[in-house]
């Protein structure tokens, strides 16, 4: 029990991205492209569901338009998924200068899953952009998403999310560190097996043929997507050059709401898609255990290796296993003097990782038990960001 957690653990969080660079490297992202300039670029439409997003919904509209991508091929289509605050004034307003803007309100909350399905009902394009209310776009955004479509093999393709600031006193800066490392990830998943594992949701595009939506109970649609892209045979790829910037929360309660919530999502569709698990060794089960499984069940894990160890130093284990044991233990305290140190107006990098993974680890666990009990709901209330702080 000891070493089998132990290991899978270390596997997740280190062996396999270590691996995973040794073969992706030398290798090549696909190079069967549309070029800029071509007459054939696809026709895209921008699917965003939105819930009180009065403080970024200009900026949103404004930066999609503001893009080299022709604009007679894109639409952008919105749905306002029972707002209370300005985001209809304005959405309502933006639609009269921006005519490629088509927008919904709907009286009833209905979650993002839902308001997505009746947006895709609607659209006709042969290629889908699904985005979120706080991502903005650089003007070459759209078309380093849609290239890679003139390829047939290749079914969905994520976008490279950047978090541009940060600040000390929160977690905002671990939140930026972890984004940029799974981003690489799952660029290089893309290289290696042409399977990624998850399109980050708030900027990825979609093959409408082999687009399938997630159920109406189900949390976290983007996971869903991508893994119904690649049990349909297709290929999902990461583009680090369709880059756009997201803000990210820095208060660690609202991190640890939403990672809890996306934690229940992520066994929904590891029920729904156990069949890409076997066998392990094929690359995308493989990938699959390795970056999300092992990851989603490491609360269990660590818990497992502490009673292990417990066990094998109460039963007369010897100093590597009292070191292990004083490690985990003295490690969580560390979550005190992080909160401690904050509380007097100093902070610690190093503490903050140790607290941001601890946390996020116990709303993984969190996010399990839910599940356990059932889904009650799917509505959303947004994450706090940085320009509902200022």
């Amino acid at each position: 029990m000891f070493w089998g957690s132990l290991l899978l653990v270390a596997h997740t969080y280190v062996l396999f991205p270590v691996l995973l660079e040794r073969l992706a490297r030398g290798r090549q992202q696909n190079q069967n492209v549309y070029r800029p300039a071509a007459a054939n670029l696809p026709a895209v439409d921008i699917l965003l569901a939105a819930h009180n997003e009065e403080a970024v919904i200009e900026e949103k509209i404004r930066s999609t338009f503001a893009t080299t991508y022709p604009l007679d091929r894109l639409r952008l289509l919105v749905g306002s998924d029972n707002s209370s605050d300005r985001t209809n004034a304005l959405l309502t307003s933006l639609s009269r200068e921006f005519p490629q803007l088509h927008f919904e309100a709907y009286s009833d909350r209905t979650g993002k899953p839902g308001v997505i399905e009746s947006l895709a009902q609607q659209a006709t394009a042969p290629i889908l952009v699904l985005t979120d209310a706080n991502v903005f776009f650089a003007p070459d955004t759209l078309y380093h998403l849609v290239k890679h479509f003139h390829c047939q093999e290749i079914g969905l393709v994520g976008g490279h999310i950047i978090n541009p600031e940060h600040r000390a006193e929160g977690i905002s800066g671990q939140e930026k560190a972890y984004l940029e490392r799974e981003n690489q990830i799952k660029y290089q998943e893309g290289v290696v097996w042409g399977s990624m594992m998850g399109a980050f949701g708030g900027c990825f595009a979609v093959r409408r043929a082999c687009y399938h939506p997630a159920p109406a109970d189900f949390l976290v649609d983007d996971f869903y997507i991508t893994l119904a892209v690649l049990r349909d045979g297709y290929q999902a790829i990461n583009e680090l050059e369709a880059v756009c910037y997201e803000d990210v929360s820095d208060r660690l309660p609202e991190e640890f709401r939403r990672k809890a919530r996306i934690s229940a999502g992520n066994f929904q569709n590891l029920k729904e898609f156990r069949a890409l698990l076997l066998p392990p060794w094929r690359g995308v089960a493989f990938a699959l255990w390795s970056h999300k499984v092992l990851r989603w069940y490491t609360p269990l894990l660590l818990l497992t290796l502490l009673a292990a160890t417990v066990g094998l130093v109460a039963s007369g284990g010897g100093w590597f296993y009292q070191l292990a044991l004083a490690g985990q233990l003295g490690l969580p305290l560390g979550l005190l003097l992080d909160a401690a140190l904050r509380r007097a107006g100093r902070h610690s990098r190093v503490l903050r990782f140790i607290t941001h993974f601890y946390s996020m680890n116990a709303a993984l666990l969190l996010g399990y038990w839910r599940y356990l009990r059932g889904i009650k709901t799917t509505v959303w209330q947004p994450t706090q960001r940085f320009q509902q702080a200022k």
